[in-house]
Formats: structure tokens, C-alpha cells, sequence
């Protein structure tokens, strides 16, 4: 049994929220820096080359690439071998989101209630998903989500009776409807299986998946391609100016599900679609 102070897990979370929201996982990056190249409406162009001096502003300025620097999500990944010490696990995450938030002058945009709409001033509660897994290692990944793309995603209970085109419709009707409203391009992360929450879950996770990682699963590596193409053919273009680029790329999550259903969620992204992932 392996023991892991919990305020290892606080400075941590502290660390890696202020880090993503600072900087872009270096596969996000290059391939926002690509896009002006692929890019052939000059509005659009100009757009994307603004985004990447933006990257740059944000780095050698030490300041958030966006306003909006979300709702601290976080996947942790306890290894079934780890002795947790030192206080609440669930505390403990919090407080490293309340610190990071804090100590790196984070705009904090959570409420305490959804109808009463008091601001909590520290960005807490975190949204905590966590799975047991083997091992004797601690993982944690950090997804600071903003609201301008959130508000965009979608979820349907398909029937078993469904095909991949008309999820593949789904998706794009879903980019189209959102227009420019979630600061495209975008990434998009899709769910499919599992039961209602677990679908949504599956989507948030695969916002998280290195863009320059394929799926492992060819079928489904055909059917992002398939995703990515029929958006793109939308023309939404580039904080909806229109133009080719419209999502950057697709990343599906899939998992079992009921003899009786086909639930697919999107989680749409933004092009600053943040995430940092350590093992402690």
C-alpha cells in the first residue's frame, strides 16, 4: 500500500489549473497554428493568425489565453493500492481549484446555487469524476471548461434502429445550430453508449484526448474523420465569419450500452480547449 498526502493532490490541482489556462497542450497548439494555411476565406485567415498572437500574448504576458476560465473539472484516476492521507480527497480537490483560482487571479465564475446565482469568489465546487483503477499511482487530469461552448453540447437517445450517418448528421446539426456562438474552431468531443450521464461523461472525456493521438479503434477513427469532414462542410469558418475551418478536430468516447437505446452526447469545445494530465 502505497500512502499519498491528499495536499499533494491540492498543490497539484493548484499548479494545473493556473498551467492550462496559461498555455495549450502542445497538440492543440500546433494545430491551431496549422489552421491559417488551411484556412482560404482572408476573413477567416485573419482571424486564426489573431488567435495565434493571442497564444503568444497570453505566454509572454504570464496571463489566461480567454476571459473565461471556466468551470474546474477534474478526472481522477485513484490507483486501488493508494492509501489517500491527510484529510478529505474530495476537500482536497477543492481546495487546490480555490487555490489555483485564487493565488493566479483566475476569473472565478461558478455560483453556489443555479437559481439563486451567488458567486462562491473561489470557483468552487469542481466538478470530481473518479474511477478506481489498479495501481498504486494517482492521476489527475484538469479540464477548466468554459460556458460559451458548453451551452452549445447536446445529447439524444437514439434508437438501437439509428445508423452512423444520422449521428454523423447529429453532430453537424449541433455545430450548425451553434453557429458562432462557442468561438470556433472547435474541438469536439463526443459520447456514444453508456446510459444518459454516462454518455455526457464519455464526451467531456474525449475533449481530452491528444488531437494528434487516434483512436485506437479504426471504426471509430473513420467516423471522426467522417465527424470532422461533414462539419467543416458547414462553412461556419472561423468565430462563425465563415470559412474551412471550422472544428479542428473530433474525438469520440464510446462505450457498452442497453439492448434498447443509443444515447450520443456532443461536448462542444472551444479552440482554447484546456487540459493538463499528471500521475502522481
Amino acid at each position: 500500500m502505497r500512502e499519498v498526502s491528499v495536499s499533494r493532490i491540492s498543490e497539484a490541482l493548484c499548479q494545473m489549473f493556473i498551467e492550462a489556462n496559461r498555455e495549450l497542450s502542445e497538440d492543440l497548439e500546433q494545430c491551431i497554428r496549422r489552421s491559417p494555411q488551411q484556412e482560404s476565406n482572408p476573413l477567416g485567415k485573419s482571424i486564426l493568425q489573431d488567435i495565434c498572437e493571442n497564444l503568444d500574448a497570453a505566454r509572454q504576458l504570464n496571463l489566461p489565453i480567454c476571459q473565461d476560465t471556466g468551470m474546474a473539472v477534474v478526472f481522477a484516476e485513484i490507483g486501488q493500492e493508494v492509501h489517500l492521507t491527510g484529510g478529505s480527497f474530495e476537500q482536497a480537490v477543492n481546495e487546490g481549484v480555490r487555490r489555483g483560482y485564487v493565488e493566479g487571479l483566475l476569473r472565478c465564475s461558478v455560483v453556489s446555487d443555479p437559481l439563486r446565482r451567488i458567486n462562491t469568489e473561489d470557483n468552487t465546487p469542481a466538478v470530481l469524476h473518479t474511477r478506481i483503477v489498479p495501481g498504486d499511482k494517482v492521476t489527475l487530469t484538469a479540464c477548466p471548461k468554459g460556458f460559451g461552448s458548453e451551452n452549445m453540447s447536446r445529447l439524444k437517445m437514439f434508437t438501437p434502429a439509428a445508423d452512423p450517418r444520422q449521428i454523423v448528421d447529429f453532430v453537424t446539426e449541433t455545430v450548425r445550430i451553434a453557429g458562432g456562438n462557442p468561438c470556433p474552431p472547435l474541438v469536439l468531443g463526443v459520447g456514444i453508449g453508456g446510459d444518459f450521464e454516462l454518455c455526457a461523461q464519455l464526451a467531456k472525456k474525449a475533449l481530452c484526448r491528444p488531437l494528434d493521438e487516434p483512436n485506437s479503434d479504426p471504426y471509430y477513427r473513420q467516423l471522426e474523420e467522417d465527424m470532422l469532414k461533414a462539419v467543416n462542410e458547414l462553412k461556419v469558418g472561423p468565430q462563425g465569419f465563415g470559412g474551412d475551418v471550422t472544428a479542428l478536430a473530433v474525438n469520440i468516447e464510446p462505450y457498452a450500452t442497453h439492448i434498447a437505446g443509443l444515447p450520443v452526447a456532443v461536448n462542444v469545445g472551444c479552440h482554447v480547449t484546456r487540459h493538463k494530465k499528471i500521475t502522481i
